[in-house]
């Protein structure tokens, strides 16, 4: 299944959660690898969207919010690095959001 092109990623989730520094659960050190920083939030936006949103999604779990898929799938970032990632995003009848992403 393909998800809807256009999910909402929320631009708060990548400024104030993925590509800050955090004591627990930190991504920002691995989106740096690729070039990925504050400074240049909407590129990561925009990769997701172009990179990993296009790829064919699997379900995992249905909860009370709605259902959940990932998609694991390359980024290729800014800097030519490749990360490999797997990405989270939950599904309700009217939206399709981005939740997270892991190093895979």
């Amino acid at each position: 299944m393909y998800l809807n092109p256009n999910a909402i990623i929320s631009p708060n989730k990548l400024t104030q959660y993925l590509l800050i520094p955090l004591p627990k659960d930190d991504k920002s050190q691995y989106l740096a690898q690729g070039g990925y920083t504050l400074d240049n939030w909407q590129q990561l936006e925009r990769d997701l969207r172009e990179q990993i949103l296009t790829r064919e999604a699997q379900p995992t779990l249905k909860t009370k919010y709605g259902q959940k898929y990932q998609i694991i799938g390359s980024l290729n970032c800014p800097n030519g690095v490749i990360l490999n990632i797997k990405t989270i995003w939950i599904v309700t009848e009217k939206t399709t959001r981005f939740v997270t992403l892991f190093p895979a």
